[in-house]
C-alpha cells in the first residue's frame, strides 16, 4: 500500500473533524472568513517553518513554491485583522514526519481550491486560489508514493498531530468570535 493510502486511511477520522469544524465557516461573510483564515494562520506558519528547519526542501526541492504563509498573512492584513498568535508547531523527527506534516497542508490546497468558490470577489482569496505549476500536486503525491519510507508510523502520527493543530486553531478562533 502506498504512503498516500496509509496515510488517507490512518488520519480519516482526523481529516473529517477537521472538515466538519471547517465546514461550519460562511466563507461568503466577512467576519466568518477572516475567522477562517485567522485559525489558518495560528498553524500554518509555524507548520511550514517547522518544515523548513526540518529540512524539507532536500525531499520537496520546490517547497519555497508550495509555501503559503506570505498569502494568508497579506489576506489578513488585507482584511485589516490583526495575526493571531501561533499554535507551537509540530515535532517533526525524521523524513516519515516530514511526510506527514506536508500530506497535510498539500491537502488543505486542494481543500482551499474547493473553498476558494464560496469567497466573494470582494474579499481577498489568494491565499485559497491553487498555487503553483501546474501538475504540482501531482508531482508531491508522486514523490510521497516514491518516498520509499518502510515503517509509516511517524508519518501517521505527524499528519494526525498537524489535523490536530488545525483543529484547536479552529476552535480557538471560534471561541474568540464575540
Amino acid at each position: 500500500m502506498s504512503l498516500r493510502s496509509v496515510l488517507r486511511a490512518q488520519t480519516a477520522d482526523c481529516h473529517a473533524e477537521v472538515d466538519k469544524l471547517f465546514g461550519t465557516f460562511d466563507l461568503s461573510h466577512r467576519q466568518q472568513y477572516s475567522t477562517f483564515l485567522r485559525a489558518h494562520a495560528r498553524i500554518v506558519p509555524a507548520t511550514e517553518d517547522a518544515l523548513e528547519d526540518a529540512g524539507i526542501i532536500r525531499l520537496l526541492p520546490d517547497w519555497p513554491e508550495r509555501r503559503r504563509t506570505q498569502l494568508l498573512l497579506a489576506d489578513i492584513r488585507k482584511l485589516g485583522d490583526p495575526i493571531p498568535p501561533l499554535l507551537p508547531p509540530p515535532a517533526l523527527h525524521g523524513e516519515a514526519a516530514l511526510w506527514g506534516a506536508v500530506y497535510v497542508l498539500e491537502g488543505s490546497k486542494l481543500g482551499g481550491a474547493l473553498l476558494a468558490k464560496s469567497v466573494p470577489d470582494h474579499l481577498p482569496g489568494s491565499y485559497l486560489t491553487p498555487q503553483g505549476p501546474k501538475g504540482a500536486t501531482r508531482m508531491f503525491m508522486d514523490r510521497l508514493d516514491a518516498s520509499g519510507i518502510d515503517d509509516p508510523a511517524a508519518a501517521i502520527s505527524a499528519a494526525r498531530d498537524v489535523f490536530g493543530l488545525f483543529l484547536k486553531a479552529g476552535q480557538l478562533e471560534l471561541e474568540a468570535v464575540p
